[in-house]
């Protein structure tokens, strides 16, 4: 488990004083890297700790020592406990139920979506192949969070790809 703090940027949103606290699911070093570069990007003030695996998300979570993140990034395909099974462990328990979690996939099948969206998910994020595209994703995330968005899922805002971010711009 890796944690980072990112305070050295300033944000005009709305909680401008407060970092928004996330733990990042993913086995993919290189992955891990690039959300960690694309989010100091966005330059909104945050809180990261990364872990490898769904089980070890899902211990972070119930660990009484560690503070509730704002939102959890799920990777789908992680080994020892995948996303799906992260999410649907996580939505099946009263405390962590209410923890927005966004899954994030290379993939774009239908199936792979409609299962995350019944099974809880707030957002599925197709992950993006350009390093603007995911500044731009995290940034609609981000606005998303701030406007309580991610609270109740809409399925029409559900997925979002690099493409769909750039045609809202």
């Amino acid at each position: 488990m890796t944690s980072s703090k990112n305070s050295d940027v300033t944000s005009s949103e709305p909680e401008e004083n407060e970092s928004v606290k996330i733990i990042l699911a993913e086995d993919d070093k290189d992955d891990q890297e690039l959300f960690m570069e694309a989010l100091n990007a966005t330059k909104v003030p945050s809180e990261v700790i990364t872990v490898e695996n769904g089980e070890e998300l899902v211990n972070t979570l119930k660990d009484p020592a560690e503070s509730k993140p704002d939102i959890v990034f799920i990777d789908i395909n992680m080994p020892v406990k995948g996303g799906k099974e992260a999410l649907a462990e996580i939505k099946s328990d009263h405390e962590l139920k209410e923890i927005p979690a966004v899954m994030l996939s290379t993939s774009n099948h239908p199936n792979d979506i409609e299962e995350t969206f019944k099974k809880g998910a707030s957002l599925y994020i197709q992950k993006p192949s350009s390093f603007t595209g995911f500044i731009l994703i995290l940034k609609k995330v981000f606005i998303l969070h701030w406007t309580k968005a991610l609270i109740n899922p809409v399925k029409n805002i559900f997925f979002v790809s690099e493409k769909t971010v750039s045609r809202e711009d």
